[in-house]
């Protein structure tokens, strides 16, 4: 049974429509893979989801709670958790105080005084630092970590309230091939242990293949396909939208004629 239902989901800016009458469902333990090309209203989707953007028209809801209309704060009280292109962490706390204040926020804790916010919640911290393979940099400085770990430790922040719904705008920007590997595996495991619905955009074709148990296809604003990995990577339209024909996704060599057309997409 699906615990998140969007329907109808539809955006304008000006007269273009960035998004037109998108539906889709997810599920507890699933990972959904959102994409498209340059332009195709994945970001505009993510923002219509979080409350930072309200949509024209549509539904949004979470356990049967209408989203739209709320605002991102109480959508994230309400267990939808997020991450974004660029990571958003303090760089100036280690990595441990990065992961206590998301739980003294989670435990309505900011205006509170004492104890010291250096000694709050630092088992809860411990153990979502552990969980990413963080645990041996959690007194290190964020602005010192490698982008990778940033990427693990802005994971550990979005878990901290313990969500049944994780947005993740491109997990994997700007990572070595290596590590956007073992983050989205990372991540898959976090799925099945925690049970979590887990929607993701991204543009590397071999973590979405790899690691979706879903992939649903945005072109100019509307959904061109849904299913699975493998319904996906055959269709026709799909191959026609990234690879101009030609090529299937998977074969050896339109590896490298997709990673060209890809490197660098941005959405609207």
């Amino acid at each position: 049974m699906s615990f998140l239902e969007v329907r109808g989901l539809s955006k304008s800016f000006g007269g273009v429509r960035a998004v037109n009458e998108v539906s889709l469902d997810l599920k507890q333990g699933e990972l959904l893979a959102l994409i498209g090309p340059n332009g195709a209203g994945k970001t505009t989707c993510f923002n219509m989801l979080y409350g930072q953007l309200k949509p024209d028209q549509g539904s949004v809801k979470l356990n049967g709670q209408e989203l739209v209309g709320q605002t991102p704060r109480k959508i994230w009280r309400l267990g939808v958790g997020r991450t974004f292109q660029i990571t958003a962490t303090y760089a100036s706390m280690t990595v441990m105080e990065n992961v206590q204040m998301a739980l003294i926020s989670h435990h309505r804790g900011i205006f509170s005084v004492w104890p010291p916010a250096s000694r709050r919640h630092r088992p809860e911290a411990k153990a979502l630092l552990e969980l990413v393979g963080m645990e041996s940099q959690a007194e290190r400085a964020a602005s010192v970590l490698a982008y990778g770990d940033l990427k693990r430790l802005e994971l550990a922040i979005a878990l901290a309230h313990s969500p049944q719904l994780l947005l993740m705008d491109e997990p994997a920007a700007g990572m070595a091939p290596k590590e956007r590997v073992g983050l989205m595996q990372l991540t898959a495991d976090i799925v099945k242990e925690r049970n979590i619905g887990v929607l993701f955009t991204e543009h590397d074709m071999d973590v979405v293949f790899s690691h979706a148990h879903r992939v649903l296809v945005l072109n100019r604003g509307e959904i061109l396909a849904d299913g699975s990995v493998e319904e996906v990577r055959a269709n026709p339209r799909v191959q026609e939208v990234y690879l101009g024909g030609g090529s299937t996704f998977g074969e050896q060599g339109a590896g490298e004629e997709a990673s060209g057309k890809q490197e660098g997409l941005a959405d609207a």
